[in-house]
């Protein structure tokens, strides 16, 4: 006999919740095979079987929050039972009530839950038959309206559970977060209550980079397979102002100061389930081209939740970057054990003055927050004023990046 445990999660992630059985009780299991997937705020990952045997119980039904080392089942050794056997009678009741067998994830389950509805009576309309929010409130909705008569004897109908409605027809509906999300908020303020954050600002002129991308697009494009972006250009200069000012490169252990001199840059990315942030390894060592297709595929696998915890562990600083939702300026949150984040934004044309001169041009505000337990403000500003330099001058970039 042996217990199926959670595994060790990654950096600083130490509880997950439990999406989907993939076996249930009295199921024959195999050494490598898929038992269960679990949920954390980075991503989700599959636990498997470490020996053959038959699954004997569940210790830990969907959605129930499990920590590392803790048992989610127990998987008796030996071959799985004869068909002609029921399988309940040779296994212990699961401690769990199961789930109905429709595929579904576990928020859809709990608001199936909330609204009563028997998942059991819908026909998926998700991929592969998937069960999907609407299918839940569609068979949720209320039956069409009653005749006058009807409606002078028995009165309103009583509103759904997982909704309510005011005078006036002000509605409202009450969604509970996904694990993924509850985790995210938890950290985002861990990270402001532990570091003591502050944010600074400047503006780029983004001309010269303009130019660069605009004489070599096509080129680029042509000879590499991939578009010549912005994220190229910010992570080499990154790097170039992080090897200036190491101690935005650096992490708190303590009463240490880690100081870390390679360079994986996390790129945060927006997914249906939440920000996350793979990671660019050595990204000193990388040319544009490689650092264009990293940037690409790790965004690409993040919206269909496919990066492993491994890409998204370890990162030394990171860059987001709201001027893709058309954000102008913001102050972003650490994403600890970091003590640096650069914020981009939306490029927009504004009047500067320039050599005695008011000119229009392609301007960026560029936003640091960092940890002021170990990074000055002035280390922070003259961080900024390299990110500037770099970037309104690409040879520079190039030749000292």
């Amino acid at each position: 006999m042996s217990e199926l445990k959670v595994p060790e999660l990654g950096e600083s992630v130490v509880e997950a919740t439990v999406g989907r059985w993939m076996k249930q009780v009295g199921d024959p299991v195999k050494t490598g095979e898929a038992v269960v997937e679990l949920e954390t705020d980075k991503v989700n990952l599959e636990v498997a079987a470490e020996a053959d045997g038959v699954l004997q119980q569940i210790v830990a039904g969907e959605g129930a929050t499990v920590a590392v080392g803790s048992t989610l089942a127990v998987i008796e050794a030996g071959a799985a039972p004869a068909e002609d056997a029921p399988a309940a009678s040779a296994a212990p009741e699961v401690t769990a009530a199961p789930e109905a067998p429709a595929r579904a994830t576990p928020e859809v389950r709990r608001l199936a839950r909330e609204q009563g509805v028997d998942l059991n009576q819908i026909s998926g309309s998700g991929p592969r038959g998937r069960v999907v929010r609407d299918d839940v409130l569609q068979s949720a909705a209320p039956a069409a309206p009653p005749t006058p008569a009807a409606v002078s004897t028995a009165g309103p109908a009583p509103a759904a559970l997982g909704a309510s409605s005011a005078a006036g027809g002000r509605e409202e509906e009450r969604v509970t977060m996904s694990s993924r999300r509850q985790t995210i908020a938890r950290r985002l303020v861990e990270a402001q209550h532990t570091a003591a954050m502050l944010t600074t600002f400047n503006e780029v002129d983004m001309t010269n980079i303009l130019a660069v991308r605009a004489r070599r697009r096509d080129a680029f494009k042509e000879r590499y397979g991939v578009g010549l972006g912005f994220m190229s250009f910010f992570t080499k200069a990154a790097v170039g102002a992080l090897k200036l000012f190491p101690r935005l490169n650096a992490e708190i252990q303590g009463a240490d100061m880690i100081i870390k001199h390679y360079y994986d840059i996390g790129v945060a990315v927006s997914t249906d389930g939440g920000l996350v942030v793979p990671v660019i390894r050595d990204a000193d060592r990388l040319t544009f081209a490689e650092i264009e297709r990293q940037v690409a595929d790790l965004a690409q696998r993040a919206r269909q939740n496919k990066l492993s915890l491994k890409e998204l562990q370890g990162g030394t600083f990171t860059i987001t970057n709201g001027g893709t939702f058309g954000s102008l300026l913001s102050t972003p949150i650490l994403n600890a054990p970091q003590v640096g984040i650069l914020g981009m934004h939306k490029i927009e044309e504004r009047p500067i003055a320039l050599n005695g001169a008011v000119v229009i041009r392609p301007m960026m505000y560029v936003a640091l927050s960092y940890d002021h337990r170990i990074v000055d403000g002035s280390e922070a500003v003259r961080f900024l004023v390299a990110m500037k330099e770099f970037i309104e001058d690409p040879e520079k970039l190039l030749l000292e990046g």
